[in-house]
């Protein structure tokens, strides 16, 4: 009989800074900040403009300013 509950086990919170979500938050700064070094080498591509997207995206999730990596 298959049981009707969810597994808690796989549960975790995207959303989280702390240890749950592990490297998500660094990750996706350092990722950002990988992205803004090519646009410097390869100017505005489409590939570039794509990433930029996703990646923004995940700085909205996180509640992280991405005016602020510009600067650093």
């Amino acid at each position: 009989m298959a049981h009707s509950k969810r597994p808690r086990r796989v549960n975790y919170s995207v959303n989280k800074k702390g240890p749950v979500s592990g490297w998500k938050v660094w990750k996706a700064i350092t990722h950002y900040i990988s992205l803004l070094k090519r646009t410097e080498i390869e100017w505005e591509t489409l590939w570039l403009k794509n990433a930029f997207n996703i990646v923004e995206v995940k700085l909205k999730k996180y509640w992280i300013n991405s005016n602020k990596l510009k600067n650093a």
